[in-house]
């Protein structure tokens, strides 16, 4: 399966989001806040990576939060 198509400015949104749960300096954290500033397609694929190795219950509230 292909990884989503996500733009720099959603990744911002999520970064600040994951930053509040999870804390400034989590891996998921940095990672999406380095896709949303270089927007480079490894980048973005590594910041999809560290998201998905969130709790669910994490993931659901980043994604929440954003909405």
């Amino acid at each position: 399966m292909p990884a989503p198509e996500l733009d720099p400015a959603l990744l911002g949104k999520l970064a600040g989001a994951v930053s509040f749960i999870c804390g400034a300096t989590h891996a998921c954290t940095l990672a999406l806040k380095k896709a949303a500033e270089s927007g480079d397609k490894a980048d973005i694929k590594r910041a999809h990576a560290q998201f998905k190795k969130l709790k669910p219950s994490e993931q659901a509230a980043a994604l929440n939060m954003i909405r």
